[in-house]
């Protein structure tokens, strides 16, 4: 009679070897498979433990057209997570802008999240901690709420151009990103799918460059963009911009506006002994200076008799993408804001922040569907922030402008009354701006509030038909502000971007 315990060690035996082979088979079924074949391209893992494409689909993973604030960062962020990147700029000599020069405390917490905040040193960078709201001859201070915060925390203003050129030194610095003087042409298609793009270089030669992912950031004068979104750009105004030399602000360390007429002035140092003022001229027109500060009369005049003037168009431009394989933009190329408020490069290096969140993951960028249908979630997830911080920049800009209309007079009034009540009324506001707290919602309350303020102020002590008039326009006339920018924004995605599809996007599995 045979032993049972031997049978039983036999039959285990057999058991396991059957168990053994079924899973050593599947998992080589599964490697065969031609769908996982195709997602699942062949990776290299980098030395910081990161894991990167290796198909011969070019020289690098990533192509960044443009190295601005939004391109120089994002191939410093990408290159540090192990990614190839490959940038081409049309001149990498430093930019001289009058634009991109306040960088929001919103902003400044994005650039350490990103490893970033060392961009602002030796440059002579100033630290700003508020906004000064002159008016009539009044005025009041907004300070940021940054009592939470660390020391260092608070807004920046500098040259534009020594920003840039410290974040294309960091980024160099890696020893996987390549910055190329080139100008882009043209992005190379193939059955829908961006492959590429196509450059000369500094020396006229035309050649062509691959990667599994494009992203353009070439700023508000993107030629590349018409194809990857459909670009509604408006132009309200322009900025006349001059730098005021041996002057002082009447509040250290404050960006100042000056709500003249017909439109803001605004006045905030990029060194430590320069002053950029920036006239917004809505048409032909200039505005008189006569309703400023007199401690900067001087400057401003000796500045105009230098000569050196600046002028800047102000575009504003919503994001309205068309997903497309194998390419992305940011920037300023994909979604533009008045820039009266100081948010694009807060809007920027928030942006960055999303896109790398959801890149991390990723092992292979080479299957464009299913990468392109992933990052769909990208144009989803980056709205709260940016859409408070579009429709604030292009509501505040139209109720800031003098207006002969009674009820945009009063409603201007009411927005200089309602801050200068300090507390919620200008913490509210001031967090919005500084991007500490972009809410949607916060944002509409907090406008809604002013109008209804300025109501009030009419209606009391005596109400007459003809203010009960005037006040229901000013109500009409707010909502014609404001909502007609929440409508160019996405209202599903600005208020409940969590019933968007898009927002529960998770990684491809083979990735």
């Amino acid at each position: 009679m045979v032993d049972p315990y031997m049978l039983g060690w036999i039959l285990c035996s057999v058991l396991s070897l059957f168990a053994l082979y079924s899973l050593v088979f599947s998992g080589k079924s599964r490697r065969a498979s031609p769908e996982n074949e195709t997602l699942c391209a062949d990776t290299v893992t980098t030395a910081a433990g990161e894991c990167r494409s290796d198909k011969v689909n070019g020289d690098a993973d990533v192509i960044i057209v443009g190295a601005g604030v939004a391109g120089s960062a994002l191939a410093h962020t990408l290159g540090k997570d192990g990614r190839r990147v490959h940038v081409i700029e049309r001149d990498l000599s430093e930019p001289d802008r009058i634009v991109g020069e306040l960088l929001q405390p919103g902003g400044y917490l994005k650039l350490i999240e990103l490893g970033l905040e060392d961009c602002v040193e030796e440059i002579d960078a100033q630290q700003v901690f508020g906004y000064a709201l002159f008016k009539d001859g009044k005025h009041t201070r907004l300070s940021y709420p940054l009592e939470k915060f660390h020391s260092e925390v608070s807004g920046r203003s500098f040259h534009n151009g020594r920003f840039i050129q410290r974040m294309r030194e960091k980024a160099a610095s890696l020893s996987n990103v390549r910055l190329e003087q080139g100008t882009v042409t043209s992005l190379l298609e193939d059955k829908g799918t961006i492959k590429g793009v196509q450059y000369k270089t500094k020396d006229g030669e035309e050649l062509t460059a691959y990667a599994p992912l494009t992203i353009v950031c070439d700023g508000c004068f993107s030629n590349l963009r018409r194809s990857l979104c459909n670009p509604k750009v408006d132009i309200p105004s322009c900025f006349v911009g001059l730098v005021l030399e041996n002057c002082e602000l009447p509040c250290a360390n404050h960006g100042h506006v000056i709500l003249g007429d017909p439109s803001p002035v605004l006045f905030y140092p990029i060194s430590s002994t320069e002053i950029r003022c920036l006239v917004d001229v809505p048409g032909q027109k200039v505005p008189s200076i006569s309703t400023g500060s007199p401690e900067v009369h001087d400057a401003f005049i000796a500045s105009v008799d230098k000569g050196n003037i600046r002028t800047m168009p102000n575009r504003s431009m919503p994001a309205d993408p068309h997903p497309t394989p194998g390419a992305l933009l940011m920037g300023d190329a994909f979604n533009m804001r008045h820039p009266l408020t100081g948010g694009g490069m807060t809007v920027a290096l928030s942006d960055i922040v999303v896109l790398r969140n959801l890149l991390k993951p990723l092992r292979d960028l080479n299957y464009a569907p299913t990468l392109c249908k992933y990052l769909e979630s990208f144009y989803t997830l980056r709205k709260p922030v940016a859409s408070t911080i579009n429709t604030l920049a292009g509501a505040l800009y139209k109720v800031f402008c003098a207006s002969p209309d009674q009820a945009r007079k009063e409603m201007r009034q009411a927005c200089f009354d309602y801050l200068s009540l300090g507390g919620l009324f200008s913490e509210g506001p001031i967090s919005l701006l500084s991007g500490l707290n972009p809410r949607p919602l916060s944002l509409v309350l907090h406008f809604f509030a002013v109008a209804v303020f300025g109501v009030g102020r009419l209606l009391i002590p005596f109400p007459s038909p003809k203010r009960i008039w005037i006040g229901a326009r000013l109500l009409s006339g707010a909502s014609g502000i404001i909502l007609p920018i929440i409508k160019a924004e996405g209202i599903r995605q600005m208020f409940f971007p969590a019933t968007v599809p898009a927002y529960y996007r998770t990684p491809p599995l083979a990735n």
